[in-house]
């Protein structure tokens, strides 16, 4: 659907018949932290993220997932080799 309510024409997830279904019923600008990504868009002068409705609620626990401009670090185990950072959490769980 289309958005009617912050970026009217644009396609949006969270658009419905009865407007804006996101929490609030709009999405909310970038924060400091969103400058550089790929996926801003500005509209009538203002800069908006393209993926989710509320970046600021991204940036809350740490690093965006969406964010195109952070280097995510690979770490290295004692020996040198790359850790899988998805295997390594699971490794850490069962540990628990």
């Amino acid at each position: 659907m289309e958005c009617t309510t912050v970026r009217p024409g644009v396609q949006c997830r969270f658009a419905s018949k009865n407007g804006c279904t996101y929490i609030g019923g709009t999405c909310l600008e970038i924060v400091e932290q969103c400058k550089g990504c790929a996926r801003v868009v500005q509209y009538n002068g203002k800069e908006f993220c393209s993926v989710y409705p509320d970046p600021a609620a991204k940036w809350r626990r740490g690093t965006c997932n969406f964010a195109t401009h952070v280097k995510r670090e690979i770490r290295q185990d004692n020996i040198g080799r790359n850790i899988n950072p998805l295997k390594a959490a699971k490794r850490a769980s069962k540990r628990r």
